[in-house]
């Protein structure tokens, strides 16, 4: 069976990314097209806003190699650890 990846190099992939602005696009529509004007209908509304704004998010941050999902997190907080010498001269 083949791999399917839908995070590479720390973000979503180009196809995910658009699937989910097509998904949220989709689902905003479908319920401002049918759906009877209730509570209900504007939580789907933004529920549909939300997934195609996560899928533009991630888009554009892979237009400026952001990695949302990489794993650079431990090297990045071993860098701002106070060592034993410098908390104490404070």
């Amino acid at each position: 069976m083949r791999n399917i990846r839908i995070i590479k190099d720390g973000n979503f992939t180009q196809w995910f990314c658009l699937v989910l602005v097509v998904v949220g696009l989709g689902i905003m529509y479908l319920t401002l097209k049918f759906a009877e004007p209730s509570i209900w209908s504007k939580g789907l509304v933004l529920v549909g806003f939300g997934i195609a704004a996560v899928g533009g998010m991630a888009s554009r941050a892979a237009l400026v190699h952001i990695k949302p999902f990489g794993n650079n997190w431990k090297k990045t907080r071993k860098r701002y650890e106070v060592k034993n010498d410098e908390q104490d001269k404070s």
